[in-house]
């Protein structure tokens, strides 16, 4: 399974990335190997999730996520907890 993924960082940006290891990946983060940009934001708390098929299917998403607004983003995650 492939998953795309939502972080809400310490000073209350948002990341979004992929991985085919969820628990795994937000450990990385956490422990301040992850991506540069969460490093000097930390600690991050997984907001959003959604599991996908293919790595490939799973990037397209991102990128997708990725042009959304800050605002769509946060609709985004909201819409998930209402329905998990």
């Amino acid at each position: 399974m492939n998953w795309v993924y939502i972080l809400r960082c310490s000073d209350d940006t948002l990341y979004c990335g992929w991985t085919n290891d969820l628990d795994h990946r937000l450990k990385t983060h956490n422990s301040g190997k992850g991506a540069k940009y969460t490093r000097s934001r930390l600690p991050v708390e997984l907001v959003y999730s959604e599991a996908l098929d293919s790595p490939s299917a799973a990037l397209r998403r991102e990128c997708e996520i990725k042009k959304l607004s800050r605002r769509e983003k946060l609709k985004l995650i909201e819409k998930s907890t209402e329905n998990p």
